[in-house]
């Protein structure tokens, strides 16, 4: 496999995610431990990260449905579709965690 090359001014992403990980560490280290609350707090946020846009979705769908007179033609894919976002925002917010 050929190396990746970056462009001039252009941070090389393997070095962006070894700092990135350094200063977690060092927060680590000079924080300690998190508690079980603060633990449990972050599930917590976690799944209304999940459910909120899942809710949302599945409210406005209903919605677009009763004025259309359409069944669950917009509550299926708009449900999938805040899902989808709400997965992909936890996935994000755990990464920068």
């Amino acid at each position: 496999m050929m190396p990746r090359h970056t462009k001039p001014g252009e941070e090389d992403p393997l070095l962006k995610e070894v700092a990135r990980r350094g200063e977690r560490h060092r927060r680590s280290q000079s924080e300690g431990e998190a508690s079980v609350a603060r633990r449990l707090a972050q599930i917590g946020v976690l799944g209304w990260i999940i459910v909120v846009p899942t809710l949302l979705g599945i409210f406005v769908g209903r919605w677009l449905d009763r004025t259309f007179g359409s069944g669950l033609f917009f509550t299926a894919p708009l449900l999938i579709l805040g899902l989808a976002l709400g997965c992909w925002s936890a996935w994000k917010w755990m990464q920068s965690a």
